[in-house]
């Protein structure tokens, strides 16, 4: 057994000599290499991180949330749907929410205000997120005009500020009191955004919005999981947007690399019938291609993916932030916490280190088994 272990020692230690001697060529297709799988592997983890974020986000969210549908359009839902709602058997709270959007001409963003079921503030002050406190340059203490329905200037005292750590979901959120709400907006006492539902048995989710839409046919019930897996689809669109965008520059390297990997040049040639003239069984010349191709590609996946773990988890992914999160007047600045799906990585391993290992042995194989003489000649 150890002289197994010394024979393969040996080989390493001359196949990494074998690559310092074309360390020009090598360091090229290894530069190449590291940036693809960068590239890959920072899509990868940016969106699953996102999706990761959204479902963490929804966790909190309603079971049930139903809107009121006017010509195919979401439109104001009357109070009293909530009392018929809670009737339903099943069904363990229902309530009327009342949320929409703000559009702010002077910095060209959209806010979005929301009633709280419980808000600790006083008539005529409000609660914002930390993206509007920057972009109004407003502090605790300070008043915030906007426009009522009306046209007229609406006073609002600053009372609160939230903080950094909850900018992903609060970053162009205002919280406020019911009055001030209606009256910003011109809601009627009588009407709400939409009515949300607490159903006490999950099993019982798809039951209740049937019921729902049996008693309310002018009603629209949102499961909770209908809303997670449209997040899960508007970021797997533009993760594939991404990957589209980058096949062909992935297309072109694997041209490059199999190019490389399968031609051998003459030199590596009469290596190979050096070595098997002095004694080296085919064996011994396809396991020193063998780790030559796997150290080459392994440390280049190692090498890329690091890189996009530390682009995405700590420099906030510069490169793609655009791209994936949307566009938005009003960018929340957080820090994605790192969750990594290992079938992905996986995925991208096989993809991008076993072709190439295989791609060097294959034509190593054809030289070996050709006579050493002719090889040399």
């Amino acid at each position: 057994m150890s002289r197994w272990i010394e024979k393969q020692r040996n080989i390493v230690d001359f196949t990494l000599a074998s690559l310092l001697r074309r360390k020009g060529k090598n360091a090229a297709l290894a530069l190449v290499y590291t940036g693809v799988i960068f590239l890959l592997a920072s899509v990868m983890f940016f969106t699953h991180a996102l999706r990761k974020e959204a479902s963490l986000v929804l966790r909190n969210a309603p079971d049930v949330v139903v809107q009121k549908m006017v010509a195919g359009r979401h439109d104001l839902i009357p109070a009293d749907y909530a009392d018929r709602i809670r009737k339903i058997r099943g069904v363990t709270g229902a309530r009327v929410r009342l949320w929409g959007y703000y559009f702010d001409p002077i910095t060209g963003a959209n806010y979005t205000l929301m009633v709280p079921e419980k808000f600790a503030g006083e008539r005529g002050s409000i609660s914002i997120g930390s993206g509007i406190a920057k972009n109004r340059l407003a502090l605790t203490g300070d008043m915030l005009v906007l426009r009522t329905h009306t046209g007229e200037p609406f006073m609002l005292r600053v009372a609160d500020t939230f903080s950094a750590e909850s900018e992903l979901v609060s970053s162009d959120l205002i919280l406020m009191t019911e009055e001030d709400f209606r009256e910003l907006f011109g809601i009627p006492k009588q009407y709400g955004t939409d009515v949300v539902l607490t159903v006490g048995n999950r099993q019982e989710l798809t039951t209740v919005a049937r019921k729902v839409t049996e008693l309310l046919p002018d009603t629209r019930p949102l499961l909770r999981d209908e809303i997670l897996r449209t997040y899960d689809s508007v970021f797997n669109w533009r993760g594939g947007i991404i990957t589209v965008l980058l096949s062909g520059a992935l297309f072109a390297f694997i041209i490059f690399a199999w190019d490389k990997a399968s031609g051998l040049s003459a030199e590596e040639r009469r290596e190979i019938g050096i070595l098997k003239a002095i004694g080296w069984e085919t064996s011994d010349v396809l396991l020193m291609k063998f780790w030559e191709g796997a150290a080459l590609s392994l440390s280049s996946f190692l090498t890329g993916t690091l890189l996009a773990y530390v682009h995405v988890f700590f420099a906030a992914s510069p490169l793609f932030e655009p791209a994936l999160k949307g566009w938005s007047v009003l960018y929340p600045e957080f820090r994605l916490t790192p969750f990594i799906d290992g079938s992905q990585l996986a995925t991208l391993f096989f993809l991008a280190v076993v072709p190439y290992t295989v791609a060097t042995v294959v034509p190593s194989w054809r030289a070996a088994t050709v006579d050493p003489d002719a090889v040399m000649r």
